[in-house]
């Protein structure tokens, strides 16, 4: 696989991106429902880049997380054993749905659209299910399939998808833009 040198620099970007928002929910204190803006940028770059450089930047900046940097939301931040967490499904998740929602033209409705069902459903397809296992296998907890639709579902999937709509509007227009600039 060949990158060129802008598709490398726009990854790269992404990547910075992915970690900014990630520490603006470290920093932003404690809330009962926490607002991040990991999800929309992981769409940002889904729809701006593409399916493939839009899962790699998420690729890259989890990587960056799992050797060690201090880049995920949630203590410890970073390292091997952030595999444990149960919400680190949810950045597998990040990678896979970037894949396949940025395989969509989101500029007609139609293809907008399929992009943010299939993107808001295949994050939640990989991250609730990996929730789940973490609490039930390794934590040893009683978990319902219920009560992580209540906890992990329900109080973020509309505003997700307000988030991936934004991402939408404002993926058009830098699309637009770079059309201009040719770079």
């Amino acid at each position: 696989m060949k990158f060129s040198t802008k598709e490398i620099t726009r990854v790269g970007i992404f990547a910075a991106l992915h970690v900014a928002a990630a520490m603006m929910l470290r920093y932003g204190g404690p809330a009962v429902v926490p607002f991040s803006l990991v999800p929309f940028m992981a769409f940002l770059a889904a729809f701006t880049l593409g399916g493939r450089l839009g899962a790699l930047s998420l690729a890259i900046y989890a990587l960056l997380g799992l050797m060690g940097v201090p880049v995920f939301a949630r203590a410890p931040f970073g390292g091997l054993t952030y595999v444990l967490q149960p919400t680190f499904g949810f950045i597998i998740g990040f990678i896979v749905a970037a894949y396949f929602a940025g395989k969509f033209d989101i500029n007609t409705r139609r293809g907008a659209a399929l992009a943010m069902v299939v993107g808001v459903g295949v994050l939640y397809l990989v991250g609730v299910p990996y929730l789940v296992a973490v609490i039930r296998f390794y934590l040893g907890r009683p978990f319902t399939w219920q009560r992580a639709f209540e906890v992990a579902v329900a109080p973020f999937i509309v505003l997700d998808f307000v988030k991936v709509f934004v991402a939408v509007l404002l993926a058009r227009a830098i699309k637009k833009r770079l059309s201009y600039l040719s770079i």
